[in-house]
């Protein structure tokens, strides 16, 4: 029975390679598919902006003629030109428990990092921080969100064997929305609001977004805030643009709170979005012709769940309890829409300026999930 590595190009193949963990998966409850149409965009040099300074190459397995696994090479350029490394990256991978697919996979992205120059390759992550990263090492019995990966318990067991380490961990929370705001998390934000001449900016419509120019000034804070995080490079203006309009027009906009200084500067914002998790379920990666039904449901409907989207704070006003005031006026906002859960997405497991936020609510630490490397 013998192992074939193919690689994969064309709209058509990377319908393919999106598809494949669609049928892996089937049946397993904690698994949640990305949209095909989207992974094929992000996937596509001809769609996404990354490509302006990311390369990339996508390969499938077979075995007997039928796809057992898939794997990208990833080498973005700008996030080497900041680090100094010369690092290949591991992404969009999935494979069957079988050591011999996983190693046929992992040598040929090994082998195109190095034929690039690459001495290192760290994974799994996307060509950007806006792509999910980290394979999952615990939480196998959790429902996966739409921003992260799931990934079956046999797969951190095939990677190391093959002589990856540990190169960094995030950790996530499912957090109990309370029946009210904490009365120290409220007393802790009205200080803050007043000490700094801070005001909350809530908006009405899309179109207040776009008239303020908020989509361009709320990814200029996440480069801002995000810059020194681990693999991340600074989006650029393509990016930008792509982001803007692929994701305002999916949010309910009070789940969205932005906060100004006295000069009117954008210092942070919180964006929040309903659980779409059992809505990509029910549509198995497909928008037609019923998929896009489910999630208009879990977005303007009835919802138990909430996932933060993100966080984001100017780093002169990191540590001074902003945070505080983002949740003071997204709790009620929870409340109100009847969320009974938060999670948290993935979060540094350093990073305790983060993670202190919670400490004010019930909640549980359920998933871990690790990037790793190796030198090639």
């Amino acid at each position: 029975m013998s192992i074939t590595i193919q690689e994969i190009s064309g709209t058509r193949g990377l319908k393919k390679f999106a598809k494949f963990p669609i049928n892996l998966y089937k049946g397993n409850e904690y698994y949640v598919p990305a949209l095909v149409l989207d992974e094929v965009g992000t996937l596509n040099s001809k769609n996404n902006p990354a490509f302006d300074f990311c390369e990339s190459v996508y390969y499938m397995a077979y075995k007997d003629g039928e796809p057992v696994g898939r794997i990208a090479g990833i080498i973005n350029h700008k996030a080497n030109e900041k680090s100094g490394e010369k690092a290949g990256r591991f992404g969009f991978v999935d494979f069957i428990d079988d050591k011999e697919v996983s190693k046929a996979l992992f040598n040929a992205v090994e082998k195109w990092a190095k034929s690039k120059g690459m001495t290192e390759i760290h994974g799994p992550l996307g060509f950007t921080d806006m792509d999910p990263e980290g394979t999952l090492v615990e939480g196998f019995d959790q429902l996966s969100t739409m921003s992260a990966i799931y990934n079956y318990p046999y797969y951190p067991q095939h990677i190391e064997s093959m002589g990856y380490e540990k190169a960094i961990d995030w950790v996530e929370y499912k957090i109990k929305v309370p029946e009210c705001v904490p009365e120290k998390h409220q007393r802790i934000s009205d200080i803050v609001q007043r000490k700094y001449n801070l005001r909350i900016l809530k908006f009405k419509s899309a179109s207040d977004v776009y008239k303020g120019n908020y989509g361009q000034k709320i990814f200029d804070l996440i480069n801002n805030a995000y810059a020194d995080l681990y693999g991340y490079s600074t989006l650029s203006q393509r990016q930008i643009d792509y982001y803007v309009k692929m994701y305002i027009p999916l949010l309910r906009l009070e789940n969205v709170t932005a906060i100004v200084d006295e000069q009117d500067d954008l210092i942070a914002v919180g964006i929040a979005i309903p659980s779409l998790s059992k809505a990509l379920q029910k549509s198995r990666g497909r928008l037609f012709p019923f998929g896009f039904i489910h999630l208009l449901k879990a977005l303007k409907g009835k919802n138990d769940g909430v996932d933060l989207l993100l966080v984001a704070v100017r780093p002169d006003y990191q540590s001074k309890g902003v945070n505080a005031l983002l949740f003071s006026d997204l709790i009620p906002v929870f409340i109100q829409n009847g969320y009974k859960y938060a999670e948290s997405n993935p979060e540094l497991e350093m990073n305790e300026k983060v993670q202190s936020q919670w400490q004010y609510f019930e909640r549980q630490q359920h998933k871990r999930r690790r990037a790793y490397t190796k030198k090639i």
